[in-house]
């Protein structure tokens, strides 16, 4: 078993459902999810308008290779709804593995620890409040956290 990071956002239809429906799909397919941030809404990157997302984050584990997590992931994404658009565009649901272990992996699918963690304060906001601890790229997400200027990303409540 690995320990996984996951990011999960969306911000078309209901968001909040489709998250929590992406955490109960995850689980059924290799992925055991042992702890969930609070929802969070940060507005959208990118120049294409949009409206508001809602993020959270997630830790667990698993006994998934990473290319089997991501094809569970992206299959997860499409059942949900999710279509190919503009990048940083709108979306019913992203799935993003953040982590997945200490792997370093760096190939034309997938890239961990997630090239841009380290910049996103929506994704750590939501993941220093369940692993502020957890080293990534040699530092904790408290401090990663404590250099980004999360004033954009504010709490409205459980995801669960």
């Amino acid at each position: 078993m690995r320990d996984v990071l996951l990011g999960l956002g969306g911000n078309l239809g209901d968001p909040a459902l489709s998250i929590r429906e992406a955490l109960r799909r995850l689980e059924g397919r290799g992925v055991e999810i042992l702890l969930v941030s609070s929802l969070y809404r940060t507005a959208p990157w990118g120049p294409v308008p949009q409206p508001d997302f809602l993020n959270a984050c997630a830790a667990g584990e698993t006994e998934l290779e990473p290319e089997a997590l991501l094809l569970a992931a992206k299959a997860i994404e499409r059942e949900l709804g999710r279509v190919e658009g503009p990048r940083w565009g709108p979306r019913a649901v992203d799935l993003d593995i953040l982590a997945l272990g200490d792997l370093a992996l760096d190939t034309p699918d997938l890239t961990l620890p997630h090239p841009r963690l380290t910049e996103r304060a929506f994704v750590l906001v939501p993941l220093a409040e369940i692993v502020p601890d957890r080293v990534i790229e040699g530092r904790t997400v408290a401090e990663w956290r404590a250099e980004t200027d999360g004033s954009g990303v504010a709490r409205i409540g459980p995801l669960r």
